[in-house]
């Protein structure tokens, strides 16, 4: 992970200061995908309702990251993920960040299956780059079994992605499964705003619970788009969670700590 990109980790709930503000407007630039986001309360169970959503309509998904039992990419900026839809829908991800845009390579923007985006929550910011691709859910099951290699499911692309920012000597062989977290997502679009919103409710076996509501615009109109996001979720009276979260992070420690309890045992 380079420490001189521009980051700020959703953990401050005093908010973006001139200089964030500044430095997110610089990634901005090199983008093209803004992702606002805010962390609600758990206690706050209302919030779908008021948003004016079916919650019968959500989608259930089961998401697995690999790592080394240590979380040696994670350390080092790397976001291992292949997940499960209905439908026997798989897709995978390998995530870098944080990224400075105008380092990426010219051939990978102008992949179609390469995205640079900035995530904005009230308290931090980040820029990710992504090597994305396809699957069935059935691949990714067998693959979280061990009934195949890992790197069976990830494209030529995504393999030299991940072996250009991998820790030296790290394989794709050497990474274990961790998971599956199972979450809910639903993704409708209000009546009074101009854009789809997404809810996501990430499950945990010991039952705690991660809960986010975002949306994703043009990295042109971020800041109006910020605006107008902000206002409406605070006109549905949903309450935000003073400090956000980090979903991947979460569920990379969760299961990290729960696999090495049950190694030991």
């Amino acid at each position: 992970m380079n420490e001189q990109t521009p980051v700020k980790r959703g953990n401050d709930s005093r908010g973006l200061s001139t200089d964030d503000l500044i430095k997110v407007l610089d990634l901005l630039k090199g983008s093209n995908s803004v992702e606002l986001k805010v962390m609600v309360p758990d206690t706050h169970r209302g919030a779908i309702k008021t948003l004016g959503f079916d919650p019968v309509q959500a989608e259930p998904r089961q998401t697995y990251f690999f790592d080394t039992p240590d979380l040696s990419l994670n350390k080092a900026g790397l976001i291992v993920r292949a997940r499960r839809s209905p439908g026997d829908r798989g897709d995978t991800v390998v995530k870098l960040r944080p990224v400075d845009p105008v380092l990426i390579e010219s051939d990978l923007r102008r992949d179609a299956a390469f995205k640079i985006e900035v995530d904005v929550n009230p308290g931090g910011y980040v820029c990710s780059a992504s090597a994305k691709g396809r699957c069935t859910a059935q691949e990714v099951l067998d693959v979280s079994d061990g009934k195949t290699p890992l790197r069976s499911i990830f494209s030529r692309k995504q393999r030299d992605f991940f072996a250009a920012h991998a820790p030296a000597g790290l394989t794709m062989k050497q990474l274990v499964p961790l998971g599956p977290t199972f979450l809910l997502r639903l993704k409708q679009q209000p009546k009074d705003f101009d854009r789809p919103i997404v809810v996501e409710l990430w499950l945990y076996p010991d039952g705690s619970r991660i809960f986010e509501i975002s949306t994703k615009g043009f990295p042109e109109e971020a800041f109006e788009l910020g605006a107008h996001f902000r206002a409406f979720v605070a006109k549905c009276g949903i309450p935000l969670q003073k400090k956000s979260v980090m979903k991947t992070g979460s569920a990379l420690e969760f299961h990290s700590k729960l696999r090495t309890a049950e190694t030991v045992a």
